[in-house]
């Protein structure tokens, strides 16, 4: 464990999940250019960034199955591959119809990936060093969005949609390549290290029964609201309505848009470490972590959107950076997955997770698109003039994520109290609230 080995398997695994943002998020630089490709209107516009996460949400625990009885190596590969094919498929794609083809490829091929991956750290590292290294992960693999916000984005306005998106499935072939020639799950019959694995499951009855269990825990339910109520908000702007948002919205330019949305993962990148760290040493205050990050991008959302006229370019940036880091606060989801569920069935609990950033993403981004048409309606009617993409109507679109987080918000805390009061009655621990703890430690420093 913790070898040599180990970081050439984790670089190996990290590259194939960069890849596999790169060609989640290459959407997000290229929308307003597909609504003109295909002739859409901004509805179904989002329908086609909403397949792809509908695809990817529906995917996570048949995924998490099928990783407990197959191992990572063969869904990372089997992902890559399915990525190359949708890429291909969506730079030559004629229209909407063969174009939602290729999302749909897209989608599955990134939903076997990043639990894969989680997974196969879980099989490499031992130790608070895997907490750290789920952070790193899950930061360094959002590099791929700077990859599709400046160079793709590069590529896709100098030389033509079908040159950008044939580029961005290249790197797909070679992350396939790199997964099949180096990539390993361990020994068949051992874990890296000689230890009997007992981790693969014999027969499907018994997945489904370990798939049952962990949606029946506490824990993964307090996962999976936790990666519900701080991923989405960031993943609807990345994956779509930041471009449009910042361009033909607040009047960017191109340039600075994509700057914005590289410093997003500028932002996650710096911030992992910190809650990598966190995690690690107050594992009994994770959920606190989780309901700060929510609150800091509730308010931030806030000012931005009740901002007089169009808000200055300095709250863009503070909102653009909290939203950086709800990319890494999800991650302690799967921390909560990890904690609460044998290695057995840590697959399934990982998809379980996984699902709720998405599942909240999805049904944000449509009804963002849908509320954006129906402004545009009402307002075309009238005798004004279409304005679909305006700063005025994204600000009563964007209304739809109070709703959607704080419906978010309640579940989690009501799976918190449940996982804590099993963790009393089980374990005999009691977590006080935060206040007494801090008082605790003011009287502890003070020598009271």
């Amino acid at each position: 464990m913790n070898s040599r080995r180990s970081w050439l398997i984790w670089g190996v695994a990290l590259f194939a999940y960069l890849v596999a943002v790169l060609q989640r998020t290459s959407l997000g630089v290229s929308g307003i250019e597909a609504a003109h490709r295909f002739g859409v209107s901004a509805s179904a516009l989002s329908s086609l960034a909403v397949v792809q996460l509908v695809v990817y949400a529906a995917l996570q625990i048949p995924t998490g199955v099928l990783l407990d009885r197959v191992g990572p190596k063969v869904l990372i590969g089997t992902g890559a591959v399915l990525m190359l094919a949708g890429q291909i498929t969506l730079a030559l794609a004629p229209s909407i119809g063969i174009a939602v083809l290729g999302r749909i490829l897209v989608g599955a091929g990134d939903a076997l990936t990043f639990i894969s991956v989680i997974r196969l750290l879980a099989l490499w590292f031992r130790g608070r060093i895997l907490p750290q290294v789920s952070q790193w992960t899950g930061n360094i693999g959002q590099l791929g969005q700077v990859v599709s916000a400046i160079p793709l984005s590069l590529t896709l306005h100098r030389y033509g949609w079908t040159p950008a998106f044939l580029s961005a499935a290249a790197l797909s072939l070679v992350a396939a390549v790199l997964v099949v020639v180096l990539l390993s799950d361990g020994h068949p019959t051992t874990r890296p290290g000689g230890t009997p694995s007992t981790d693969r499951l014999i027969n499907w009855p018994t997945a489904l029964r370990q798939l049952r269990e962990s949606l029946a825990r506490p824990g993964t339910q307090l996962g999976f609201w936790s990666h519900f109520v701080t991923q989405s908000s960031g993943t609807v702007f990345s994956l779509l309505w930041g471009f449009p948002l910042l361009t033909a919205g607040l009047g960017y330019s191109p340039g600075t848009a994509s700057g914005l949305l590289a410093l997003i993962v500028l932002a996650g990148v710096l911030s992992g470490p910190i809650l990598g760290i966190l995690t690690a040493r107050f594992p009994m205050r994770r959920s606190n972590l989780v309901i700060g990050i929510v609150a800091m991008i509730g308010v931030t959302w806030t000012a931005v959107l009740i901002w007089p006229d169009r808000p200055p370019f300095w709250l863009v940036v503070a909102l653009v950076v909290v939203l950086g880091i709800g990319g890494p606060g999800s991650l302690i989801g799967f921390d909560f997955a990890r904690t609460f569920n044998p290695m057995r069935s840590l697959g399934s609990a990982t998809g379980v997770v996984n699902v709720g950033g998405f599942l909240a993403s999805f049904v944000m981004m449509y009804l963002i698109g849908l509320i954006l048409d129906i402004e545009n309606t009402v307002r075309v009617a009238g005798g004004a003039a279409s304005d679909i993409y305006g700063w005025n109507s994204f600000r009563v679109a964007l209304l739809t994520q109070y709703v959607v987080i704080g419906t978010g918000v309640l579940f989690l805390m009501r799976a918190r109290t449940r996982t804590r009061q099993l963790l009393h009655s089980d374990e005999g621990i009691q977590v006080a609230p935060l206040w007494v703890s801090l008082v605790r430690f003011w009287r502890r420093r003070n020598g009271r």
